[in-house]
């Protein structure tokens, strides 16, 4: 389904936007549930991905297809590795067989668990024969995906002896490590990161416990870059998040405010609002390594307000859903801009205006849709696969219909 965007307002502006809870919670959540079925949650995410958890985690059969889902892919790798007397074959569509899982896998068989590629060495798909472990101690490289770890320390309090590791190299999106930690902890695991060193402590059983997911704050970021674009005093509201977040992607407070947008926090959510414009001659400078989801979002808002910008930290993106990076650099000179990127890094010059009726690419990833879709504040856009937003985030288009974008299908 291609979507054409005609060029828009927002016009209901004290709409308040209810967004499904965080995917990266949910996910972790599923699968410590999936441990200790005493614990409850609630306000779990809609997405695709979440969905895809959920049912790979009840269904019982020999091989389970994760689609476009990384985080499923690599969380259920680890999980069923301590799933004793059960052998899964692990599959994903053809993007997740390019995407690699040898560190995660080298770092399960340093604790003894079987796992065999199928087809490809150091991708999916991989058969996982699982069983009792009780190897405490492993050593894992840091700086590809904060994933791999997430994974491992998700399990880690049902393995034998509890779990050392070890980090090797410049540590990728710690906050998302440390949600998976404060998750633990919240469950009554002991837990400690001191260095490069986590610690984690076995536990059987947790006593009864409840969950409220707070909202996807990467979703959120979509209307920080709407505000961004649109008039002085323009004001959106988002339900439900709250000022002390575990969600790396909440660095889009202070992020937001180089383009004008105040952050005010709610009982139950936030406002959003325009209130000063940025200066043109200014280059946005930012290290996203801690926040890289966000960075299809910012560097689409800097081509849309027609400012320079230099982003850092985005070795992650090359092994997403696509090549965020190469993926960005062409859709982005589509619409007239010019950019230059790096293995780790994407820059884009001024650009005073952008081509129309650009059909935009995204490569069945589903930030490159939401990403591009602000851009209809100033210019008529053609949104091609535009379904693809439900792996995250199944009712945006109906949102953003609903403050005033003009949405037409193709």
């Amino acid at each position: 389904m291609n979507l054409q965007l005609h060029k828009s307002e927002i016009i209901h502006r004290n709409l308040k936007i209810d967004i499904t809870g965080s995917k990266s919670e949910s996910n972790r959540l599923l699968l410590l549930q999936a441990l200790y079925p005493n614990l409850k949650i609630e306000n779990l995410s809609n997405s695709d991905d979440s969905k895809v958890m959920q049912e790979a985690l009840q269904v019982d059969c020999n091989e389970i297809d994760v689609h476009h889902a990384g985080t499923a892919m690599r969380f259920l790798t680890a999980y069923f590795s301590i799933q004793q007397n059960r052998e899964v074959i692990l599959t994903g569509s053809s993007r997740m067989q390019e995407r690699p899982i040898a560190i995660l896998v080298d770092a399960l068989q340093q604790l003894g668990v079987e796992v065999v590629y199928l087809k490809n060495e150091g991708f999916p798909p991989i058969k996982i024969k699982g069983k009792k472990i009780f190897k405490n101690k492993v050593n894992l490289q840091a700086n590809v995906s904060s994933q791999y770890i997430s994974a491992l320390l998700l399990i880690a309090p049902k393995l034998e002896n509890g779990l050392k590791l070890t980090l090797e190299g410049e540590i990728t999106s710690i906050p998302y490590i440390n949600m998976t930690l404060t998750l633990l902890q919240g469950i009554g695991v002991e837990t400690s990161f001191i260095g490069n060193t986590i610690k984690v402590k076995p536990k059987a059983t947790i006593r009864d416990k409840t969950f409220v997911v707070e909202s996807d704050w990467s979703s959120a970021s979509y209307y920080y870059s709407i505000i961004a674009m649109s008039k002085a005093g323009t004001e959106i509201s988002l339900a439900y998040y709250k000022e002390n977040s575990l969600q790396g992607d909440a660095s889009l407070v202070e992020i937001y405010k180089k383009f004008g947008v105040e952050t005010i926090f709610l009982p139950q959510g936030l406002l959003l609002k325009k209130v000063s414009e940025t200066n043109s001659q200014s280059t946005i400078s930012l290290d996203l390594k801690n926040s890289p989801d966000i960075a299809q979002t910012v560097a689409v808002t800097c081509l849309g307000l027609g400012l320079a910008c230099e982003l850092t930290g985005l070795h992650t993106l090359k092994i997403k859903e696509t090549d965020r990076l190469v993926a960005l650099k062409t859709e982005i000179e589509k619409l007239g801009g010019k950019v230059q990127i790096t293995n780790s890094s994407l820059s884009i010059e001024t650009c005073a205006s952008l081509k129309e009726n650009i059909e935009i690419a995204t490569y069945q990833d589903h930030r490159m849709a939401m990403a591009f879709a602000p851009l209809a504040l100033k210019i008529p856009i053609i949104i091609q696969d535009a379904s693809v937003v439900s792996k995250s985030y199944p009712t945006f288009w109906d949102d953003l219909n609903a403050i005033g974008f003009k949405i037409f299908k193709r």
